[in-house]
Order: structure tokens, then sequence, then C-alpha cells
């Protein structure tokens, strides 16, 4: 995604990187094991968390998912649990220079790994293989329009408009348009927890 268009709510590319940032200390993780959880360049990892760097929106997966959390916490603060209305220009758009666009509908609550999102994928835009997720983790998809090619662990299924699919997310998953016409699609994602909370911990503690 470009500093340009990457986030419709208007969140810098260094309060993005200070976000990550925060979550990494927060879990008492070094760079190097951010990366290396996440399959990202440590390089890469350091320049995102000073700004200096736009992310696509895998890598902002991977990283998500390294963290034990979505992306939808990174770009937005926790709101307090009860009724919540999400107009749509609230809505957090972020979008990669691929093609696709991902538009986030449920909001971030204090201790709730769950998100629902709308993703549209130009026709021949392959948005990549995105890393599994903790165990006990669920995927819902639902198509809307157009056609969507699922892959879980190597092997693709097919879903035409009014298809749906639910796969476990602690696997390796991708999503392609091979058509011709666009493809929307809705995604409800629910995270698991690790068994050990620290399991991400690296002796040595967080630098930068």
């Amino acid at each position: 995604m470009s500093d340009r268009n990457s986030l419709s709510s208007g969140l810098s590319m260094t309060e993005l990187g200070a976000r990550i940032r925060a979550e990494r200390r927060a879990r008492d993780m070094a760079v190097e094991r951010l990366a290396e959880l996440s399959g990202v360049s440590r390089s890469m990892v350091s320049e995102v968390e000073r700004g200096a760097k736009t992310p696509s929106v895998l890598v902002l997966d991977r990283l998500a998912t390294a963290l034990g959390t979505s992306i939808a916490r990174l770009l937005d603060e926790p709101v307090r649990p009860g009724v919540v209305v999400m107009h749509g220009a609230q809505q957090q758009v972020i979008r990669d220079p691929s093609g696709w666009e991902r538009r986030i509908l449920s909001p971030v609550l204090p201790g709730v790994e769950f998100e629902f999102m709308r993703t549209t994928l130009e026709p021949g835009v392959d948005a990549g293989e995105f890393s599994p997720h903790a165990p006990g983790s669920h995927e819902y998809v639902a198509v809307e329009t157009g056609e969507l090619r699922l892959t879980v662990d190597g092997v693709p299924h097919r879903l035409a408009s009014g298809d749906a699919a639910y796969f476990p997310a602690n696997r390796r998953h991708a999503f392609a348009n091979d058509s011709a016409d666009v493809c929307v699609y809705y995604l409800a994602m629910a995270l698991g927890h690790a068994a050990d909370p620290h399991h991400l911990h690296m002796s040595g503690g967080p630098d930068e």
C-alpha cells in the first residue's frame, strides 16, 4: 500500500510503526524474534516500526499474526463494549498496490481478537499466502460477487457468488481472483490463543 492511500483514517506510518513496536514490547519480544515468527526480514520490521517503510497488506498481516493479534488492532484503539455503530467514513480501509482492498467492519474490543472484513480483489489479482494463525483460530468466507480461489494448505477451492466456506485458520491460506471480473468477499476471523502466553518470549528483551 502506498503512503498516499494506505489508510482511510489518516493514520500515519509513524503512528502505525509505533503501535507495532508497542505490541511487540508488550510481549517482551525482540525485533529478531518478530522477524523470525513473521517471516519478514529484520530490516523490514525495523523500518516499519520507525515509519520509514510502508508495509504491504500481506506484510502487515504477517506481523499481526506473529504478534497474536489482528490488523484491526494495529490500526485502531479499542472501544468500550456496547452498541458500536461504524459509519462508512469511520471504517479502516487499507489498500495494496497490487489491486486489492480490505475494509474492516468490526470494532476493536478489549480482550477480543475478532475481525470482520470486506475484501475487494480486482480481476486477476492474487492477494498472496497468509501465515497460519494460532491453534483454535477460525475463518469464515462468503463471496458476494465474482469468483474466489481459496487455497488452504496448498489445496484450492473455487467459490462463486453466494458460496461460503469455513477453515481452521491455523493453516496456510491464500486468496486470489483468477476471473476477469471484480471479486468481493466477506471474511470473519476469530483468533485462538497460544497455550503458552510466553511462547513468543526471546531472552535478552526487546530492542529498539
